[in-house]
This record gives C-alpha cells, structure tokens and sequence, in this order.
C-alpha cells in the first residue's frame, strides 16, 4: 500500500463562494470560519462566500480565506478516520499543512497568514513588482537568464518551480520585462505575466520577513506530528525550529514545488490529495508524474467521493 500526501494550494486558487457548502452542511467545518472572523476581529467568512471578488483577492483577506476553506474541507476527512503520511503545500498553503499536521493552531496561523498578507503588500510599493510564469524553458538556463538581469540592475529570480517546463519569475516588473524577453531568446514557448499584487518569494520580500519574524514569535509552533515537506528545501521537516526558521526564509525563496512532489514519490507516496478550492495542485503533481493517483477535495461532494476511494470502496 502506497502513502498519502495531502496537499494545499496557495494564492490563486480562491474563488467567492468556497467553502460555503461545507459549513453549511458540517457544523465543525463552520466552526473554523467563525473562529477565523473571531480571530481577525472582522468578518473573513462574509468576504469568503458572498464577495466582491476584489475584497477576496486582496492578499491579506485572500490567504486567511484560503487556509480557512482548506481546514474547513479536511474536517470531513479527519472525522472519517483519514489521515496521510505526509503534507505540503504551495507558498501559503504551507500554513495549512502546518496546521494539518499539528505544528500551528489554526487560530494562530489564519492571525499569522493575514499578517503574511500584509507585510507582502507593504513590502514593495503598488506597480512596482510582478510575476511572469516562464513555460518550456529548463530551470538552469531561466535561472542564468534571471542572474544576468539582476547583476545589470533589476532584481528578478526564479519564484516559484512548479512542474518540468513551468517555473515563475518574480521581481522588479522591468526586471520579469527583461528577463521574459531574453527567455523567448533562449526558447521559452511563452511568457505569461501573472495578476499578482507584488513580487512574491524574491528577495525584494526580505523586508516582509524581517516584519514577519516578530509574527512568528508572537505564535506558539510546536513540532509536527505528521513530516511536512517545505518549500525551502524541498525536504521533510518535523521540529518547530525547522518551521521557525524556514517560514520566514519562504518568503524571499522559490517554492520548490517540483521537487516537493518528487521528493514525496521517492518516500512512497503515490496518492495526492488536494485539499482547497481548484485544482491547481493536482494538475502540477500529475506533470511531474503521471502514475500517481490524484484526488481533489473542493466541496462535500467531492469529500465523499475521496473518503470512498480512499477507503477502497
């Protein structure tokens, strides 16, 4: 018997009106969404299930939005008895693996993600970072193209290495302009700039970081009873002072998503369960691999669709 990963998507996924199925018809799932509006002091779940959309996608309503859903929909799962071997998440949907695996209390990481949300916006003035998905160039040339921009000036790096061909830059916007343009040079099929608000997980993050270290103090983080493979490394962490350290080191760091997922395959794991709205997620795991088994969890449906399969009924 192969092993169980969950997995929790990042920025990206929300779409107004998630979750609400499962609160309306699971009392504990609804439960997480109170707690949530209790924590920030302001009603996160109201954003969550009626809009508008631009309140939603504003980083620090969007990420405590989705951690929320994602716990919301493993309520279901975790009172059928099923747990996994290991979690990961995408950029923010490291936080709900954290909490899945019982290193954050879920109060203290929907506080802490909103904070997250914050200091990300703060941290580089509106319309002067972006992000650009980079598709069918190889990591190391992108990752020559980006240095060579940087030393002339604007910062880009590699952001985020989702599947083989598909890996996101993140810097100055004229530095992701430039380094988009000497990629098609190199043969990149297409540049795609992304709707972000900000530079995420480039080094013009490090003011965030150094804001967000506080936040991380504030909270109590415990070791973890299930390994969680972060995004730093790429590797399977335990302690809390892994988690200290590496959350904080995430926000100017690429995800290393590819190898995330490769990483949970060498362990043994051949059954990925995205849990959170889209399947963002599912799509990346399957570029990297195409045997293993993917199952999406997005609504109560869709929950008891996977706790059968996952049941072997």
């Amino acid at each position: 018997m192969g092993k169980i990963a969950f997995i929790f998507p990042g920025q990206g996924s929300q779409a107004v009106g998630m979750g609400k199925e499962a609160a309306d018809s699971n009392e504990k799932a609804k439960q997480f969404f109170d707690q949530a509006d209790e924590r920030l002091g302001y009603s996160l779940s109201s954003i969550i299930f009626e809009g508008p959309q631009e309140k939603l996608t504003l980083t620090a309503n969007t990420q405590p939005a989705l951690l929320t859903t994602s716990i919301a929909l493993l309520q279901s799962l975790s009172e059928a008895g099923i747990t996994p071997d290991y979690t990961a998440g995408h950029s923010l949907g490291e936080y709900t693996a954290l909490v899945a695996s019982g290193a954050i209390d879920f109060a203290d990481a929907v506080y802490a993600v909103h904070k997250r949300g914050e200091y990300m916006e703060e941290a580089v003035p509106d319309g002067k970072g972006t992000m650009a998905a980079v598709l069918g160039l190889d990591r190391s040339i992108l990752h020559e193209v980006c240095e060579s921009v940087s030393e002339e000036g604007d910062a880009v790096q590699l952001a985020n290495l989702n599947c083989p061909g598909q890996i996101v830059i993140s810097g100055t916007v004229e530095g992701v302009q430039k380094a988009g343009e000497k990629a098609k040079e190199q043969g990149a099929k297409r540049v795609l700039p992304l709707q972000v608000s900000g530079p995420f997980h480039s080094s013009l993050m490090k003011p965030a970081a150094e804001k967000f270290g506080n936040i991380l103090n504030e909270i109590s983080i415990q070791d973890a009873a299930v390994p969680v493979v972060v995004n730093v490394t790429a590797a399977p962490e335990t302690t809390k002072e892994a988690f200290q350290e590496k959350l904080i080191e995430q926000l100017y760091s690429p995800v290393l998503w590819e190898d995330s997922v490769q990483k949970l395959i060498d362990l043994g794991v051949d059954t990925f369960v995205e849990i959170g709205p889209g399947k963002v997620l599912s799509g990346l795991v399957r570029k990297v691999d195409r045997k293993v088994r993917t199952i999406s969890v997005q609504d109560p449906e869709s929950c008891q669709e996977a706790i059968k399969l996952l049941r072997g009924e």
